[in-house]
Order: C-alpha cells, then structure tokens, then sequence
C-alpha cells in the first residue's frame, strides 16, 4: 500500500528532492511550501490522487493546522512527516538583531514543533507513524555565525528526544536527520543575506571560506532524499542519523574535545575544588 507523506519546505533542494524520490518509490505526499506553484510540473507528471500541494509558513500554527487536516481529508491519514523547512544567515551574534534572530527560531524550531504537534493525534489514533526532523550536523556542533540557526537545530535534537519518548507507546518514530553539506542554494542564501562586520571577519568570514572551498566536492540533494527514503522503510530507524561523509571527522573531533575538557576538569565536577 502506498503511503501517505507530509514534507514541509518542498520548492527546492533537499525537500524538492524528498518530493521527487517520495513519488518515483510509488507514494503519496503532501508537499508544503512557501510557493508552492514551483511544483506544478510534478503535478502535472503524476496527478492530483498522488501529489497535493500547498501553501504552508510553518510558523503560522493556524496554516499548519489548517493544511494538515486538509491531508487527512485528502488521503484518510498521514504515515510520514519531512520536516525540512528552515533557513539560515550568517552573522554574528553582537550583530544580528533580535528580531532576526527569533525569525530564525520560529521557522526552524517552532516551525518543527507546529507540523509535529499537528500531526500527533493523527498518528496516535492510526498507532503508526514516522516523523523525520530533518536537523543539521550543526545540531551537535558550533560554527561563529550561526548562533542562531545552530541553536534552532540543537533545540530540535532535544525536543525530538524527548517526543520520541512520549510517543513510542502509540507505534510513532522519530528520526532526526543530521546532513552535512548539501550541493543547493541554501548556503548561498545564508551568506548573500548575513552580514559580516570587519570585528568578525576572521571568525565569521572563515564559515564563508568553507563555502568557497569546499563546496564542488558536496553531494546533491537527492543523494540524501534516497538515504531518507531507506531509512523511512526500516523497521528500527535511529533516533539520531548523521548524513554525509563530512559530517563524520566533525563530530569526531568535536566528540573527543568536549571528552578531553569533561577529563580536565573532573575535579570541579567532583566538587573536589
């Protein structure tokens, strides 16, 4: 039986790509977007009983509550959520405003809890389903400028922790996605609109070089949207999944740092000072 996704964020990069591979597999989903027009072609190649599409800010909870229940209605239940919607810019934090800031939290964070929230009484009246938080490496590291799109990320690791606690009784996984690098537009959307003042060009502006650098050798979107989709049909999917080969010299160095600082400093834990 074909089943039913709900994916967030689906115009372009990984989210048009999970669109993509959700349908070549023989599914159905719900694909939500800002614009969601950009994906009339998909329409048109598979049909209305396999793809609908709409209009979604995932911070508006009434939309969200709104489009979710026109899912239900459409397909008769929701067995997967890809909740990829999110933006980043890199400033520093002396520069960023707090407006901006809060903009960041509530697409990537509150935007999570919106659609996951929604989605829960559904899931729990089936006894199944699947949420997928698609987070960030930058969920369990640091980089100077994005205070506020690595802390939105690491607010959804923790989150999705303790809602995969909850929910477990009623049948329902939850998988944070942890990607590296992906080759879209989404970095060149986080630096042409950051700001880097001349205080935080050598902090700051290395997050930029990395970019510059390295970005030719990162894998495309759909690279990551299949390894979803395999994941999304295991019977025991992780809670936590890294994703990218990038990702894994990252966390190993910052693995074995926050070990070597916990050592150095194990008498004050003690309280032996």
């Amino acid at each position: 039986m074909a089943r039913v996704w709900f994916v967030t964020g689906s115009a372009r990069g990984l989210g048009r790509a999970m669109v993509e591979a959700i349908l070549a597999s023989g599914d159905i989903v719900v694909a939500t977007a800002r614009k969601p027009q950009s994906l009339a072609d998909l329409v048109e190649k598979y049909g209305s009983d396999k793809i609908l599409t709409a209009a979604l800010d995932v911070s508006d909870v009434d939309r969200v509550n709104q489009v979710v229940k026109e899912a239900e209605q459409a397909f008769g239940r929701i067995d997967l959520v890809v909740n990829n919607a999110g933006y980043a810019e890199i400033v520093s934090v002396e520069d960023i405003s707090p407006e901006a800031f809060r903009a960041q939290m509530d697409v990537n964070f509150f935007g999570v809890l919106n659609v996951s929230k929604a989605v829960l009484p559904i899931m729990r009246r089936q006894q199944s389903g699947h949420i997928l938080q698609i987070s960030s490496v930058g969920g369990r590291i640091a980089s100077p400028g994005l205070a506020a799109y690595q802390s939105a990320k690491w607010a959804v690791g923790g989150f999705s922790t303790s809602l995969s606690q909850e929910v477990a009784p009623f049948g329902i996984k939850v998988t944070v996605i942890e990607p590296g690098a992906i080759m879209t537009d989404f970095i060149n959307h986080a630096v042409d609109n950051g700001v880097i003042t001349e205080p935080y060009q050598q902090t700051v502006g290395s997050t930029n070089l990395v970019k510059d650098r390295f970005s030719s050798t990162w894998p495309g979107p759909s690279k990551m949207a299949n390894a979803i989709l395999y994941i999304s049909r295991v019977d025991d999917p992780p809670l936590r999944l890294l994703l990218g080969q990038d990702t894994i010299p990252f966390i190993k160095m910052a693995t074995e740092a926050l070990a070597a600082s916990d050592e150095k400093w194990l008498n004050v834990t003690k309280l032996e000072v």
